[in-house]
């Protein structure tokens, strides 16, 4: 690392694979170019494609000042990149950000039942929380789960969501064709027969279970920051 007088018009130092220029834009451009000329020709090759970031600190409304000395850097030692500090986020944006990233999901141990192949008439599937099937349900069948059911084929079985109270849940399948749907304590029977091989899924709205269309009404894209389940 490179580092020069905390109190010169411009200081430098090297970070990662490039150099970080701190400058007083204070002074006069041709003072500042004059630091500038001493700091890199002291670099010699190793300027020449390097990244270099300038930062005036706090200072406002330098911008012409800094897209000139910009140029002055890429023409004269031959810098491929200069670019301004990235924007520091805001202390409660990064609260919020540490904390998501802190509930990180290897840290969880999940309650997710993932079963892959088919589920036949007779067989009873069950999950605290969520179920996500790869493959065919089958009428005579019977899924249960705490919290969303995701079935990645054809669902003509029966199916309980959000066991035993939670109606927030939702029952997706590529083929949507149950016998008898459930979410938390709402009942549909008598799904209507009609063959509607497209992805859709049913919910709960004003006190009854409702199917949509998935590529026109996405369940999952109002959904906030990941989070293990």
């Amino acid at each position: 690392m490179i580092n020069f007088d905390s109190a010169a018009p411009v200081r430098l130092k090297g970070v990662g694979d490039g150099f970080w220029i701190t400058l007083d834009p204070s002074h006069s451009e041709e003072v500042l170019k004059s630091e500038i000329d001493k700091l890199f020709g002291n670099l010699k090759h190793l300027a020449i494609n390097a990244s270099v970031v300038i930062d005036v600190g706090d200072a406002k409304g330098h911008d012409d000042l800094l897209e000139r000395l910009k140029s002055y850097l890429i023409n004269t030692f031959e810098i491929s990149k200069v670019s301004r500090p990235p924007e520091k986020r805001s202390i409660p944006t990064e609260r919020i950000r540490q904390r998501d990233l802190s509930k990180g999901w290897n840290h969880h141990r999940s309650d997710v039942l993932m079963l892959r192949g088919i589920v036949r008439s007779g067989q009873k599937i069950e999950s605290r929380k969520h179920i996500i099937i790869m493959g065919d349900v089958n009428p005579g069948s019977e899924i249960s789960a705490g919290g969303d059911i995701i079935v990645l084929g054809r669902l003509a079985g029966k199916v309980h969501a959000g066991f035993p109270e939670d109606e927030s849940s939702i029952i997706f399948a590529l083929e949507f064709r149950p016998t008898l749907v459930r979410i938390g304590k709402t009942t549909a029977s008598g799904i209507d027969e009609e063959v509607r091989i497209k992805p859709e899924y049913a919910c709960v709205e004003n006190n009854a279970i409702i199917v949509k269309d998935y590529m026109k009404t996405n369940p999952f894209r109002k959904m906030p920051w990941p989070e293990a389940i």
